[in-house]
């Protein structure tokens, strides 16, 4: 199992702060959320993005994603979700990224066009995606909350630069069980992000084997190479405890749920 945490547990915090906290805790990679207020976004130039790209190299720390926020299947024209697929998966190639993240969004629509409005724009960014040698990945988030959701409309698009994030929480707040998200995705998947929560109302980031999530049936059948990522959202949660504090006792908490059964 390789291990890696998402930047939106330490909101702001500049790369080279990132990679030393990773490469301290023995994380191998690490989920950069691009967005306009964090260090790392699509707007960085190709300077900016070489020098990211080589403090994670120094550091000997994987970017295992770009986590975008594009919502695929959002009411509206294509054209502008496909500019900013582009744009992600672009950051992606010169981070040496091998994934994007995106959400569903498709809230506002029917099932069934939400779904088809997901396909068609993943499957025109795909080629593009291929070429640069990126997998763009669809979250279960949202509107598709359950893996089975997204499993629908990876599996119509039907192409390799095209995946899945399982997000262990969004199909359990489903209602979804943990073998039953995993069967559904496994064709698709890219990699699963953990958390733990205290209850369906309270969301707040606890530490992992704090809470309810069922993680050990989450990653029971994973490739032993998978990657799995820790998503602790500090950042829409200011009242929770600092993640850097955390990261140690929380690596060797998914080493242990991940070791093979005797």
């Amino acid at each position: 199992m390789k291990l890696a945490f998402s930047t939106l547990g330490v909101p702001g915090m500049s790369v080279t702060e990132v990679v030393r906290l990773a490469a301290a805790n023995g994380y191998q990679g690490v989920e950069l959320r691009a967005h306009p207020e964090e260090p790392v976004h699509p707007g960085l130039t190709p300077l900016e993005r070489g020098s990211v790209a080589e403090e994670f190299k120094r550091g000997g720390v994987e970017v295992l994603t770009v986590a975008g926020y594009a919502r695929v299947a959002a009411e509206g024209d294509d054209e502008p979700v496909l500019a900013e697929l582009a744009g992600l998966v672009e950051l992606a190639r010169d981070l040496g990224a091998p994934y994007v993240r995106v959400f569903p969004g498709g809230g506002g629509l029917d099932p069934d066009e939400a779904d088809a409005t997901a396909a068609r724009r993943l499957g025109a960014a795909a080629p593009h995606a291929a070429d640069l040698g990126v997998r763009i990945l669809l979250e279960t988030h949202d509107s598709h909350r359950a893996g089975a959701d997204v499993a629908r409309v990876v599996g119509t698009v039907g192409h390799g630069s095209i995946g899945a994030i399982w997000d262990v929480m969004h199909t359990w707040l489903a209602g979804e069980e943990a073998p039953a998200s995993h069967a559904v995705l496994a064709p698709h998947l890219g990699y699963v992000q953990v958390k733990d929560i205290a209850s369906v109302e309270d969301t707040t980031p606890l530490a992992l084997g704090a809470g309810v999530l069922p993680l050990r049936t989450c990653l029971d059948g994973l490739d032993p190479d998978a990657w799995v990522c820790w998503e602790y959202e500090k950042r829409w949660y200011p009242e929770a405890a600092e993640l850097p504090g955390l990261l140690a006792e929380g690596r060797e908490y998914l080493l242990r749920l991940g070791a093979p059964k005797q």
